[in-house]
């Protein structure tokens, strides 16, 4: 969760991606309205750009972590990812 100046705290969902993927942009397009109903923080995160994200990552992106936990990986339902960011 990322601290609001001001106001409560806000879910992060960061979505693993590589800038060469096209399923990483599909999703990221995909989830962008969810995250933004749900008054959530969507940042994505290019596991090419640190060594241990990419050794961590492999090939396996994209992958949405909420609040650091891993939520899911190629592909999202979106009623799992709103149920999810509801709580």
């Amino acid at each position: 969760m990322v601290p609001r100046e001001g106001g409560p705290t806000v879910r992060l969902v960061e979505l693993m991606v590589r800038e060469t993927c096209g399923s990483c942009a599909r999703v990221a397009e995909q989830i962008a309205p969810i995250v933004g109903t749900h008054d959530a923080r969507l940042v994505l995160v290019d596991v090419d750009s640190d060594p241990e994200l990419a050794a961590e990552f492999g090939d396996r992106v994209p992958v949405v972590c909420i609040d650091g936990e891993e939520f899911a990986c190629w592909e999202v339902d979106n009623a799992e990812l709103a149920a999810e960011l509801a709580r």
